[in-house]
């Protein structure tokens, strides 16, 4: 591994100047190239990948989707972004806005958020982000009063779901529905103070009401492995109206004002905010960031532990139940905090796997963005995009980048290697605040998934994911 620059290197030896490799081709015909091979011809890793080794740079200009022929004041050109160093300015309030821009230049219809700019469209310099966000953490703090027994029960039931399954003969149990259910009912209970089970037009299925109105928004810029090239003329090539779920965003918002009246009276109250803000803000951030992240994150920590062929899921069980012991059995985050193995195993597929694989941010003014080797001059109101799956490859940074080692980020070591895992919209080794964009449930995300893996190896001596699907083969119950 190549030595790690310290800022006062940066800062004294400058690497050279060079222009920003790449070009945008001819309007309309090079913007549709990209995202042919983005979505199709390459896919994103690839594409990101290809024009790395074609232009000897992890800095250079490129298109991104979505494109022609029915975005309106879409401008898909963008200074790509993709080593820890220049990744690093989408973190800099100073040289960065991120103002409208969660999925790039391309924003969906504010009538998915009931009319409302929500926070994660905000820039930390806007007054009514500070507000929100302030609310957002306040929100995630009152939260954990509850928030570690209720994703304890709901991910008993999901568990019990899968062995029941098996117990009758399945040789598998896709896990995907039960889990989303999990994650749906905890959220719910947590963040809203509501049970979905007492509310008809939820029930059972408010997890797909969710589902439905996520993908409506991301779907022009979300490759699904669709028979192309239907694929790109009916999901890349206009954008879908909020009319198609405006029924099942309807009912998420009855049930938030219903039974989320004491969070929302405390946003009015405390933080400035008018009802119908309070409540689309909590659904976003209900929906699109906790719901949508976790249903994103928890198959890749399931199924990477439950395919591993190294005896990874002996290591994790032995110490989860030695630390438990300690505890007297006694399972939150506190203890989850002491399981060295299981939080560097979370980070490790955090790194290879981030929930939000793009990030986004627009010049401020005029600025040299730095990378490992070379600086490039960025003008105001460029468009900055990091793809994080290769960033946090970086090879200057991580030792055998495209491995998975679960025990990367343990001793000091690991710890320094924390602060080049961005997954969150920032440093792991950094907080989220209301002056900045990091996500709000940094901490809470890990830790939750710490104590999925903490309870999964509590229960159960082991269990087995199926290689190429969402699936579990095999789920051992516990024998001691």
């Amino acid at each position: 591994m190549r030595p790690l620059r310290s800022m006062a290197t940066v800062t004294t030896n400058v690497p050279p100047t060079r222009p920003i490799p790449g070009s945008y081709g001819f309007p309309v015909l090079g913007p549709l190239k990209d995202r042919l091979d983005y979505f199709w011809f390459e896919g994103p890793e690839k594409f990101f990948r290809n024009r790395m080794a074609t232009h000897k740079s992890t800095v250079f200009r490129v298109n991104m989707p979505p494109t022609f022929p029915f975005f309106i004041g879409v401008d898909p050109r963008v200074v790509a972004v993709l080593d820890c160093t220049s990744f690093a300015a989408l973190f800099d309030s100073t040289l960065v806005d991120k103002r409208d821009v969660l999925v790039g230049s391309y924003m969906p219809s504010l009538s998915f958020t009931g009319g409302t700019r929500v926070v994660v469209y905000q820039d930390p310099s806007e007054e009514a982000h500070g507000r929100v966000k302030s609310f957002c953490l306040d929100l995630l703090r009152r939260s954990a009063r509850v928030w570690v027994d209720e994703f304890l029960g709901s991910l008993g039931i999901m568990l019990s779901t899968i062995e029941g399954d098996l117990s009758k003969g399945a040789t598998s149990s896709n896990f995907l529905v039960p889990l989303q259910k999990c994650v749906f009912t905890f959220l719910t209970k947590s963040i809203v103070g509501g049970d979905p089970s007492t509310d008809n037009a939820i029930g059972e299925n408010g997890f797909a009401l969710l589902d439905s109105w996520l993908a409506l928004q991301l779907l022009p810029i979300t490759s699904i492995g669709f028979l192309q090239p239907l694929e790109e003329i009916f999901l890349h090539s206009f954008p879908y109206p909020f009319v198609l779920v405006s029924g099942p965003y309807k009912k998420l918002y009855n049930f938030v004002e219903k039974q989320g009246k004491e969070v929302i009276e405390r946003a009015t109250n405390e933080y400035g905010m008018t009802k119908e803000e309070a409540i689309n803000n909590i659904l976003f951030v209900l929906g699109f960031n906790a719901f949508g992240g976790f249903s994103i994150f928890f198959p890749s920590l399931i199924t990477t532990v439950g395919r591993d062929k190294n005896g990874l899921r002996e290591k994790l069980r032995d110490e989860v139940r030695r630390v438990l012991k300690g505890t007297n059995g006694e399972l939150g985050f506190e203890a989850v905090k002491q399981m060295e193995l299981v939080k560097s195993t979370v980070y490790e597929i955090l790194r290879l796997n981030p929930p939000v694989p793009l990030q986004y941010g627009r010049a401020r003014n005029d600025f040299v963005l730095t990378s490992h080797d070379a600086t490039f001059k960025v003008s105001k109101g460029e468009l900055l995009c990091g793809y994080q799956p290769l960033v946090m490859r970086d090879p200057a940074v991580f030792e055998d980048p495209e491995s998975f080692i679960p025990t990367r980020f343990m001793g000091d070591k690991g710890q320094e290697l924390l602060n080049y895992v961005y997954w969150s919209n920032g440093p792991q080794t950094s907080s989220p605040s209301p002056e900045n964009k990091q996500c709000a449930a940094k901490d809470y995300v890990v830790w939750t998934a710490c104590l999925f893996l903490a309870e999964l190896f509590r229960g159960y001596d082991d269990f087995e994911c199926d290689e190429s699907s969402t699936a579990i083969t095999k789920l051992e119950k516990a024998t001691s």
